[in-house]
């Protein structure tokens, strides 16, 4: 192979693994002086959930702030399961499997006012799937590196893509299942309906009939 043609495959390689590996993207939070705010993600079971999170006054974090702000945190599965609770801290993180699909949830909110009043916020560096995989262990343990490596993580973003397309065929089809199933019972409803209007009918005919034949008007 030529250099330059190695060159493409290279640029090509690393195109395609910035847009198939997802990247972990921070979140600031400004927390409301009472009450909480929460964010929460749509995932599959067996997901590796990472995160870390860290309060601070103001827009930027400051390591020599003499004002610490504390916080409390409660992670919650789809269930309602508590995953990770934490109070009166100024940073920590947490790690789970996911065990159901759903929306995992993370509610943060203010502990006391021991920040003079002034805004609190908290950043979240929230990794999920194949973003929250250890790479550099992966790639010591097994000895490989560079091209080798991406291609690594080119697969297993693949492996991710192909595990949600089954999820969402899967859900698909649960959606149709009880698509069809509430058409049947639609329909059953229907013709019940209108076989008790067609016998009550007939009832008053036969009522009416008789009522008129006592009176002798039939």
């Amino acid at each position: 192979m030529k250099l330059a043609e190695a060159r493409c495959l290279w640029t090509v390689l690393l195109v395609a693994a910035a847009l198939v590996v997802p990247a972990a993207h921070g979140l600031w939070l400004d927390l409301p002086k009472s009450g909480q705010k929460c964010l929460s993600e749509e995932m599959r079971d067996n997901v590796v959930v990472l995160a870390d999170y860290y309060a601070f006054i103001g827009e930027t974090y400051d390591y020599n702030s003499t004002i610490v702000p504390t916080i409390s945190i409660k992670v919650l599965s789809p269930f309602g399961n508590v995953l990770h609770h934490q109070e009166k801290i100024t940073h920590g993180q947490f790690g789970f499997t996911t065990t159901e699909s759903g929306s995992y949830t993370a509610c943060f909110w203010v502990d006391g006012d021991g920040h003079n009043g002034k805004s609190v916020s908290v950043g979240v560096d929230w990794k999920t799937g194949i973003a929250a995989k250890d790479w550099d262990s992966v790639a010591k343990k097994e000895k490989i590196e560079g091209l080798e490596l991406e291609l690594r993580k080119l697969e297993a973003g693949v492996e991710a893509i192909h595990q949600n397309l089954n999820t969402l065929m899967y859900r698909e089809l649960e959606m149709r299942a009880v698509s069809e199933t509430t058409n049947a019972r639609v329909a059953w409803w229907s013709v019940m309906s209108l076989g008790i209007c067609v016998m009550v009918s007939f009832l008053q005919i036969l009522y009416l009939r008789s009522y008129f034949q006592k009176k002798k008007l039939i």
